[in-house]
């Protein structure tokens, strides 16, 4: 009695393994339902989309391209033109010509760079931790791969979101020559928050602070000009 019943359960086993192996089978190699045709038939009005189920990869969209897409919205426009005027005031003050040599550090996606560039400012270099090719190299705020004293003007409207600031402000005052002014832009603060970012700057005199207007954000500007030794 106990030999048959071993041999049935035995049976029921090996029947069970096929129906699932067989089932397994039919699911690797049958297509699902669900997935689109890659191919639509000649009468389809509706054009789809290409399925992941025809294991074709999508097509890359080069630089160019995104770049050109990104810099035709209206934010990057509005963005931009803001900047523009921003540099253009800080021109009228003889802080800024078409030969400076302008450093954007923590410079984004590049607004600012664009904006020097549109102004006439040619030798413009712009770092972040992610680079935006054409505009923005890779480089850590806090560690500039630059020599001393190279540039004529620093710039960041990010000082605020820097992790150290005050190593942060080092490396833009020893990357600007003696003579030469960093401009910060923040947002928009009172006498005491200002008196604080001062504090940061070590080779830097205080030159002038104003509140701006920046794509619809009130702001505050600061101007600080790098010490000349005596």
């Amino acid at each position: 009695m106990e030999t048959h019943i071993k041999t049935l359960l035995n049976r029921l086993s090996c029947a069970s393994i096929t129906i699932a192996t067989l089932t397994l089978i039919l699911l690797i190699t049958k297509t699902p339902e669900t997935c689109i045709s890659s191919k639509p038939s000649s009468n389809s009005i509706t054009k789809f989309p290409k399925s992941s189920c025809d294991y074709t990869h999508r097509e890359l969209v080069s630089i160019e391209k995104k770049n050109k897409r990104i810099w035709s919205t209206n934010d990057w426009i509005k963005k931009v033109k803001s900047l523009t005027q921003l540099f253009h005031e800080i021109q009228s003050l003889k802080f800024l010509n078409n030969h400076t040599k302008a450093l954007c550090v923590s410079a984004g996606a590049g607004h600012e760079v664009m904006a020097l560039n549109q102004l006439g400012v040619i030798d413009v270099t712009g770092v972040e931790l992610i680079e935006s090719p054409p505009l923005v190299s890779r480089a850590d705020p806090h560690n500039l791969p630059f020599f001393d004293g190279v540039f004529d003007l620093g710039f960041t409207a990010h000082l605020t979101q820097a992790l150290f600031p005050y190593r942060f402000v080092h490396e833009l005052e020893r990357t600007i020559r003696p003579g030469g002014v960093v401009v910060v832009v923040v947002e928009e603060c009172d006498f005491d928050e200002l008196g604080e970012i001062k504090s940061f700057f070590n080779k830097c005199d205080f030159v002038s602070a104003r509140n701006v207007t920046l794509a619809g954000l009130r702001m505050t500007q600061i101007l600080m000009r790098s010490r000349v030794p005596p």
